[in-house]
């Protein structure tokens, strides 16, 4: 199969590198020294699972790799409506486009039943560009578990985990999602097919639109957050907000709040990816984190009032930090 990574940072480049190494037909785009480097010297990848280098096509200009199977999308949320028109030369009418991307999905309501239906989100996706030029009828889910970091150019650092779960919109188990799942499967990763990819991306988003936005706020790691008596009534109380909304949204949370942040407490000393962000000065994952959740809590009727106040006070932090949001 022909399979693109548009992002092939740490996790697009953990996936893109072990699909390589399975002998997928794989090209890697990125940009900058990450790009020169694996022009150079390949992507090399440490960490669990053992330490290996592949050099798989790699290119900064999209229109050089051609129609493809799939094209995995791996960049931070706020940054897909840019490339949404730079992927054009990878799409054909047959091209899967795996949405490996943090946070509420632009697609979210995309072909469900009801009133919501098609329903577009602007906290997502303001303009509509994903919608317009990478259709919702290409998209996969999939929700993201691994951490990984670049460590220098050209190099990869798998930290832990091994699962991205996929599934279609419309919960079918169909040949393509079957396909990418097998792909992923021999390459040494865990890609279980979900007929409900709608509710593991609300197990997910429950801690980080809590977590993320206190990390980033206070400075405190996940155990600093969970041990302390004021930050968890706060967690607890925004994950309580957000839970409403899923429950309105047809979505039933599969633990208890209170087993969700113990999870969360042993991890132990993890900065969230929001946290380590904002100390390098990157651009942040707010709108699809955090903001989404106040716009589909507004969407179905749920107050976030919670949700809002750590939105505007993060919001502010980063714009007076020089800290860009989208």
């Amino acid at each position: 199969m022909k399979i693109a990574v548009y992002g092939a940072g740490a996790i697009g480049g953990l996936m893109g590198a072990r699909l390589a190494r399975a002998g997928e037909d794989v090209t890697l785009i990125a940009r900058g020294a990450h790009l020169q480097a694996m022009r150079s010297r390949g992507l090399k990848v440490t960490g669990i699972g053992g330490d290996f280098t592949v050099a798989p096509r790699v290119t900064g200009d999209p229109g050089e790799a051609g129609v493809q199977d799939f094209v995995i999308v791996a960049v931070k949320a706020q940054g897909v409506p840019a490339i949404a028109d730079k992927m054009a030369p990878l799409l054909g009418p047959r091209t899967g486009v795996v949405m490996a991307v943090n946070g509420v999905p632009w697609w979210y309501f995309y072909g469900i039943d009801g009133p919501l239906r098609d329903r577009r989100l602007s906290s997502v996706d303001p303009d509509g560009k994903q919608w317009n030029l990478i259709g919702p009828q290409r998209v996969i889910g999939c929700v993201v578990y691994p951490a990984a970091e670049i460590v220098a150019p050209g190099e990869l650092l798998h930290v832990e985990g091994h699962r991205f779960s996929l599934g279609e919109p419309d919960g079918a188990r169909s040949e393509r999602v079957t396909a990418l799942s097998k792909a992923l499967i021999a390459a040494g990763l865990k890609a279980p097919v979900k007929a409900a990819i709608r509710a593991e991306i609300w197990v997910k988003l429950w801690g980080n639109v809590a977590f993320n936005p206190i990390s980033a706020l206070t400075g405190g790691t996940l155990q600093q957050i969970c041990a302390d008596a004021g930050t968890r009534a706060c967690a607890r109380a925004i994950m309580l907000e957000a839970q409403a909304v899923a429950a309105k949204l047809g979505i039933t949370m599969p633990i208890d709040v209170e087993k969700r942040i113990d999870g969360a407490a042993g991890i132990g000393a993890h900065k969230t990816s929001m946290l380590q962000d904002f100390e390098r000065g990157r651009s942040i994952e707010l709108d699809a984190i955090v903001g989404a959740v106040a716009e589909l809590g507004r969407i179905v009727g749920v107050p976030t009032p919670l949700v809002d106040a750590v939105y505007a006070l993060t919001r502010q932090k980063a714009v007076l930090a020089g800290i860009a949001l989208s």
